[in-house]
């Protein structure tokens, strides 16, 4: 196995850090067996096969009108070892080149997800960029989602709740899980965790953290109260988990994660309330059942942002709260192991946001997957 791209972003952050409060919650041990190396691989090399003959003859996956389904298979094809030479990795690039526009975006063109679709084309644009073949791409891109951030071009100012955030890139509200794929992205670009963007990008992150402190004073932050992490509080809040009934934003697994996971990457301290936080929350709501507070809707979008924050705290062991230790990279691995279809796809019975797309859930899967390969 590898030390991927981005365990090397974070590593560097990370690695004088987790002590204190962390080390209550994690352990560095040996992670994998050779028994769940040999699964893992075995999941990859299947998930692999299933989308190499799902291509579409164009290139894309799926349709042209959703790129972003293509930019993420693209993507989890590279992070899983696939070359950017390989055949179906080049005819995919070669067609996401197509979607470029004129303004640095990169999206279908009577899109209203452009944030989304720019975000993931930069993932899969940089994991290919080698000798700096799309170092133009990737830039002229950054400077499209600078351009989408809400913030002062707008006309907001810092004490707005939308301020610093993402949307779809059409006129909506922005909301945490556009934001996380804009920080992810930016950073992707080379932008550095210090980094305007980033950071007003972070004042946003805070406020959908059910956590009253200096960093959040909507009139959410204290209803709950619980450190986990909602959709947005802006344009009158709301939660995908929905609501207390004091008007509450319940907090849910995915966008934990993913807030968290942004917090990391915006250089929030481990010894920062706002990750303690987080950190207890997850201390209580561990699960790869379900995604905590939705069920099983967006279980695969779960999964990956679960390996992705818990990976970029370079942790190899996560306790819970009653002090049940879970090695969380062999139990991701073994899970999905039981969930892939003999054919190497992975699909979601519960069809929301698309996770009843073989190719959309076994995307994420892989994206998981490439997360829980141990670093040498």
């Amino acid at each position: 196995m590898f030390l991927s791209r981005r365990n090397l972003k974070t590593a560097s952050l990370w690695s004088l850090l987790l002590t204190g409060l962390l080390s209550t919650a994690f352990a560095a041990e040996p992670a994998l067996s050779d028994a769940d190396l040999q699964t893992l691989k075995k999941e990859q090399q299947k998930g692999i096969n299933y989308l190499k003959n799902s291509q579409l003859a164009d290139g894309l996956w799926t349709t042209e009108t959703v790129p972003g389904i293509s930019a993420l298979v693209a993507t989890a094809l590279l992070e899983s070892g696939v070359p950017a030479s390989d055949p179906v990795v080049a005819k995919a690039l070669k067609r996401l080149e197509e979607f470029v526009k004129q303004d640095g975006g990169i999206y279908y063109a009577k899109s209203n997800h452009r944030n989304y679709e720019t975000c993931i084309s930069i993932m899969a644009f940089s994991a290919a960029n080698q000798g700096g073949r799309y170092d133009a791409t990737i830039k002229n891109a950054e400077l499209f989602l600078r351009g989408l951030q809400w913030d002062k071009g707008e006309g907001l100012e810092s004490s707005d709740t939308s301020f610093g955030g993402a949307g779809y890139g059409g006129h909506q509200r922005p909301d945490l899980s556009n934001t996380q794929y804009l920080i992810e992205a930016l950073r992707e670009a080379g932008v550095k965790s210090d980094d305007p963007a980033i950071q007003k990008a972070l004042v946003f992150v805070s406020r959908t953290q059910n956590l009253e402190s200096e960093h959040n004073t909507t009139p959410f932050s204290s209803k709950i109260n619980d450190g986990g992490f909602y959709y947005t509080p802006a344009a009158g809040g709301t939660s995908q988990a929905g609501k207390t009934p004091d008007g509450g934003l319940r907090s849910y697994g995915s966008m934990t994660y993913a807030g968290l996971k942004s917090m990391i990457y915006a250089g929030v301290d481990q010894n920062d309330k706002r990750v303690k936080a987080a950190n207890e929350w997850i201390r209580r709501h561990y699960s790869l059942k379900e995604n905590p507070g939705m069920g099983q809707q967006g279980l695969y979008y779960y999964f990956n942002t679960f390996a992705k924050a818990l990976n970029a705290l370079q942790v190899e062991q996560f306790t819970e709260a009653d002090g049940t230790v879970h090695n969380w990279r062999a139990e991701l691995i073994n899970h999905l192991a039981g969930l892939q279809h003999e054919n190497g796809s992975w699909t979601n019975k519960a069809e929301r946001w698309y996770e009843a797309d073989p190719n959309l859930a076994t995307a994420y899967a892989l994206l998981a997957l490439a997360h829980c390969q141990p670093a040498k």
